[in-house]
């Protein structure tokens, strides 16, 4: 499971899950290949693909 970090660039057109930085869940977004994840408002958080979306 790659993390990913605000500002990074996303890989892969598809769903992500945000994290804070004790692994709470944050919510979901979609994000398209090329743009950047969007900032937090907690120092440490982090984004991950949504394992329910690659399964399709």
């Amino acid at each position: 499971m790659e993390k990913y970090k605000p500002g990074e660039e996303v890989p892969q057109s598809g769903t992500y899950r945000a994290f804070d930085k004790d692994g709470n869940d944050g919510g979901s977004l979609y994000l398209e290949k090329g743009k950047r994840f969007p900032a937090t408002q907690h120092e440490g958080s982090y984004y991950v693909a949504d394992q329910n979306e690659e399964d399709n």
